[in-house]
């Protein structure tokens, strides 16, 4: 069944999430303020990259299932369903969530909303968020609203497969009408055998968080490991996959290096430990504190192995390879990458960036670092390379025509993800977080 939506919100989730509908045939309308935005997502141009998504955008718009809008109007009073993607930053004053955005588009929303359509929030928010929304809205209009909650499970670099056909669906809500209409929406999706899970809406807020915040601890758990591997003389990549063999553990979110980032982990499990603080049980996620404390000190551990090897770093000229937080993104926020080349910056490095998607936004946030457009130029004349996002292109690179550029055949490998043998079989020196590699002294 067709129905008539509108998403309220049009960055990185939002703008998926309509393409994604609309190309499961729902009829989609964005809604979003900055005109900018909107003229680009219009010409068919994503303001951001996540792969396939644009074809996709070009397809709905010229299919008419996707228009766009600066603001509500009678057409988008018709819509039966009314999704929430605004974003839910980290407070400027704290480590919770900045829910703003989010009651600022219920006031949009409230003058144009229909009493039989649903508002269903997608945005990641703190549990309990729901129902001040819920409270919020009912004082704008002059009927019982109908709220419920849609938690979102999108990967950056597989977005667009993550939302059509991704490994469940959870809606959380009070009214059976509610359910039935949610139903229909992902109607597409669960007849190709997707999950649907119905929850009450607290749960649904939790879902999100609680997901992120395991998967935020796995990758803290083999970094620790690495840590003790490092002084232990063993091997964190070879552990990693001995431990991922039990199927209780399983070896996704299970490989060392130095960690994670983006816009959704980091800040979700900050906004977590501050919300759980505020309902009096702080204690249940204070585990929290310390996976990220694990996170930060692998970046920094980066810096002591480049000193470790060259001493002090004034003046040495470093390659970081990789911008973005991961592969197929184009996403610098929090980025382990960026992290670890300012600390370079910091101890007296001249850094250079290299990364195939992310340049633009290194620019643009750190303008006092060097890029390099094209991989020879980045690593030419470099002491040390390192590598710290894991881009095909640097995986398959080949060692001997990178040594011809360099200085001084030295790599990190900040992610665990290069063929070490191959490296040292071209006179590179490697190594890597976690691992007691086979030292081939560096070329002076």
């Amino acid at each position: 069944m067709k129905l008539k939506i509108s998403v309220i919100g049009l960055g990185y989730l939002g703008a998926t999430t309509a393409v994604a509908f609309a190309k499961l045939g729902h009829e989609v309308i964005g809604i979003d303020s900055d005109l900018t935005k909107l003229e680009s997502l219009a010409a068919g141009r994503v303001p951001f990259y996540e792969p396939g998504l644009e074809d996709a955008l070009l397809e709905v718009i010229a299919s008419g299932n996707l228009r766009f809008k600066t603001q509500h109007d009678e057409e988008t009073s018709e819509a039966l369903i009314h999704l929430l993607c605004v974003g839910t930053p980290q407070s400027k004053t704290g480590l919770g969530a900045d829910t703003t955005y989010l009651f600022n588009a219920l006031d949009a929303l409230a003058p144009f909303l229909n009493e039989d359509a649903l508002v269903a929030g997608k945005s990641t928010v703190p549990v309990g968020t729901a129902a001040e929304l819920a409270k919020h809205l009912a004082s704008k209009v002059d009927f019982p609203p109908h709220l419920a909650w849609n938690p979102e499970f999108l990967r950056e670099g597989t977005a667009l497969q993550d939302s059509l056909l991704p490994d469940r669906v959870v809606i959380g809500v009070k009214e059976a009408w509610a359910e039935k209409l949610l139903r229909l929406l992902y109607e597409p999706i669960t007849n190709q055998g997707v999950p649907l899970l119905v929850v009450d809406i607290p749960t649904a807020e939790l879902v999100k968080v609680a997901a992120n915040s395991f998967l935020a601890t796995k990758i803290s758990f083999i970094n620790a490991m690495a840590e003790i591997a490092e002084v232990a003389g063993a091997d964190a990549v070879k552990l990693s996959e001995a431990i991922g063999m039990d199927e209780r553990i399983g070896n996704k979110f299970l490989k060392s290096g130095i960690g994670f980032g983006g816009g959704c982990l980091p800040k979700d499990i900050r906004g977590f430990v501050a919300r759980a603080e505020e309902l009096g049980v702080g204690q249940a996620v204070g585990f929290l504190k310390e996976v990220e404390a694990i996170n930060l000190r692998r970046r920094s551990r980066v810096i002591e192995l480049a000193q470790e090897e060259l001493g002090d770093l004034t003046g040495r000229r470093v390659t970081i390879l990789g911008a973005a937080f991961k592969p197929e993104t184009d996403d610098i926020r929090d980025s382990p990458a960026m992290a670890v080349a300012e600390q370079f910056w910091m101890a007296g490095a001249k850094v250079v960036i290299h990364d195939p998607k992310a340049l633009e936004n290194v620019r643009r946030v750190y303008p006092q670092l060097e890029t390099a457009n094209d991989l020879d130029s980045a690593v030419q004349g470099a002491e040390i390379v390192v590598l710290t996002t894991e881009w095909k292109q640097y995986r398959e690179a080949d060692p001997i025509s990178l040594g011809r550029h360099v200085t001084n055949r030295l790599i990190i490998d900040g992610r665990n993800a290069l063929d070490v043998s191959a490296w040292q079989a071209a006179n590179w020196q490697v190594v890597a977080l976690g691992r007691n590699l086979d030292r081939i002294p560096a070329l002076v």
